[in-house]
């Protein structure tokens, strides 16, 4: 056998044994709007149960993402819409995909060769300024929320709202606090800078990034700052590169796959191989890198850590190990 072939092996091995972790995936919405289903195999976005199992997903965060129309007054009644897909999507494909609550029964389920899935929300104008719709939703399976999307809500401000500086509102507070408490991951992508710093100071919990980048890498308001994510590793949270080229480079280019792990070699050299994950953002996006063109393409991030020289534990830890220890420990 060649080098090469030795080589592809060995990242194909290493791929099949790791625990694939994604931290980020807006799928529920393009199923909610009849665009496709999980079950079957499709030429059109990013993820479908067929492809996770040819990327070897064994833990997918799906994220309910509220689109403007419902914002702000039916923001919630759209939550339990999109919830509401999700079990009924769930339930057509029990064989392949379970919902989990807590790490044990991530477990359980990877061992039953089934894919855990995790209920996020991204954007917490779907509270409705209210702790009680904190409280339910969680007892929907909800185990993270995103604080803001890109506006301002009854939360904090959206990063497109950065001019304010403002940081939590006084509700912001009270939800942090009740996260902390029910044992919820707070994620502070789409968060406006002052509102990180709060959160920061407030949490007695790890904090993760589900779907962000370097700054300095790539200056767009999306984008974590050095001294962001020093301040995050320092709680022992976690930060999912994202695939989504605008967040990768602002050269006008096609971006590759060498551009995601270009961002996760900065991670490692700022802050330690512990606090990088992936966040992909599958279907929240138009465009993806070269070679990342769906969940079934992850493998080939695997193949490029090992072509720069990391080693199987740590591509382990990169590709699912570090959110699932944030998760074991936040999450009850």
């Amino acid at each position: 056998m060649s080098e090469t072939n030795m080589h592809l092996v060995k990242a194909k091995q290493i791929h099949q044994k790791a625990i694939i972790f994604d931290g980020h995936c807006d799928t529920i919405l393009e199923v909610m709007n009849h665009k496709r289903s999980l079950e079957k195999k499709s030429t059109t976005g990013h993820l479908d149960i067929p492809r996770m199992k040819e990327g070897g997903v064994d833990v997918q965060f799906f994220a309910i993402f509220i689109e403007d129309i419902y914002k702000p007054e039916r923001s919630l009644k759209r939550t339990l819409q999109l919830i509401d897909c999700f079990y009924k999507e769930i339930e057509k494909n029990q064989d392949d995909i379970s919902l989990v609550t807590n790490y044990n029964q991530i477990e359980e389920v990877n061992r039953a060769g089934k894919i855990a899935a995790i209920l996020s929300i991204e954007g917490g104008e779907a509270l409705e300024g209210d702790l009680g719709a904190l409280r339910v939703l969680y007892k929907l399976g909800v185990r993270l929320l995103t604080l803001t999307w890109n506006q301002r809500n009854q939360i904090a401000d959206g990063i497109w709202e950065s001019r304010a500086g403002s940081g939590l509102t006084e509700f912001g507070i009270k939800v942090i606090d009740e996260m902390n408490d029910l044992g919820m991951l707070i994620d502070v992508s789409h968060l406006s800078e002052t509102g990180f710093w709060d959160v920061v100071k407030r949490s007695k919990t790890p904090i993760v990034a589900s779907h962000s980048n370097c700054y300095a890498l790539c200056p767009h308001l999306r984008n974590l700052k050095d001294e962001q994510i020093k301040a995050l590793v320092d709680k022992g949270g976690v930060i999912g590169i994202t695939f989504v080229p605008d967040f990768l480079t602002q050269e006008k280019r096609k971006t590759i796959v060498k551009d995601v792990v270009t961002h996760i070699d900065y991670l490692v050299e700022k802050a330690g191989i512990d606090c990088v994950g992936l966040g992909s953002d599958f279907d929240g996006t138009d465009d993806l890198p070269l070679g990342l063109e769906g969940v079934d393409k992850i493998p080939n991030i695997t193949k490029e850590l090992l072509d720069r020289g990391y080693k199987e534990r740590e591509i382990e830890k990169i590709l699912g190990g570090n959110f699932l220890r944030v998760f074991k420990e936040v999450v009850e």
